[in-house]
């Protein structure tokens, strides 16, 4: 049995795995906003997660910057807590290796071993209330990119050298727009959406070179509505000389980190096996 944890901003997701990638049990609840209430409120629940089973081993999934020699969370990007010792924290009750990963890593590596038969390096981006990266190389994540994601990445823009995720966010379309992406109807308001994400987009692809582009998250669930625009907007600002990659929708919105999951603490477990799939 494979253990995976999806630590978020407002729900923690535990999931229980099968040896051959099958969920056995799941179950959520809402982030507590203290930091010893959120470890015993993971224990309580991992104890029921595994009755009886032990796993062989659990991935755990975080929004922020990690030490994952350490198993140190340094920074969360939505919750205030810094430099907790989680995986020390935890081993009295998961009795197993815990792996660290920071969560849009995690669910890049599900959106890419779902590609895995077409691309080989495979750029996930996740545009919800921050703007979150994970570059995926041959099936497996490369740590060459930081966690920091779209906070990480400045940009022009309004005349100002700006962070990505501050003007193009699902956070920053509200403050723009007034509506949640699930609201926007204007043809207007979409153009925007896909200029500001092309913005810090065109300098990934340039740095990165990805063979195709996975766009996830609340915004990235509305992608064929300004795909096109996306696209467009790319194509003004690329230099001819770099490929322009496919653009495509995340295949698995809701489940991609917990899968993530389970392939990374598959592929700790079996570091010389190709595909962990």
């Amino acid at each position: 049995m494979i253990l995976t944890i999806d630590v978020g901003g407002t729900k923690v997701l535990i999931a229980a795995f099968s040896d051959d990638g099958e969920v056995l049990r799941s179950k959520k609840f809402k982030t507590p906003i203290m930091y010893p209430d959120f470890i015993e409120e993971v224990k309580k629940t991992v104890i029921e997660i595994c009755e009886d089973d032990k796993p062989k081993a659990c991935s755990i999934a975080l929004p922020g910057s990690l030490d994952r020699e350490n198993g140190v969370a340094l920074y969360f990007g939505n919750l205030p807590w810094e430099n907790v010792r989680i995986r020390d924290d935890l081993a009295d009750t998961i009795h197993c290796p815990i792996y660290l990963e920071n969560d849009a890593k995690m669910a890049g590596l599900a959106e890419a071993d779902a590609v895995k038969d077409h691309y080989s390096r495979v750029l996930y981006i996740t545009v919800s209330t921050g703007i979150g990266i994970g570059m995926t190389i041959d099936g497996k994540i490369d740590q060459g990119v930081q966690d920091a994601g779209g906070k990480a990445i400045m940009v022009e823009h309004g005349g100002k050298i700006m962070a990505w995720e501050e003007y193009a966010s699902g956070k920053a379309i509200v403050k723009h727009t007034g509506k949640m992406a699930s609201e926007i109807t204007h043809e207007s308001d979409w153009y925007v959406v896909a200029r500001n994400i092309a913005l810090g987009l065109i300098d990934l692809i340039v740095l990165l070179s990805p063979e195709v582009i996975v766009i996830g998250g609340g915004v990235g669930a509305h992608l064929p509505k300004f795909q096109e625009k996306l696209f467009n907007e790319l194509e003004i600002y690329h230099n001819k000389m770099v490929k322009m990659p496919q653009i495509r929708q995340s295949q698995h919105p809701e489940e991609a980190v917990i899968y993530g999951g389970y392939l990374l603490a598959t592929q700790k477990l079996n570091p010389h096996r190709e595909n962990a799939s």
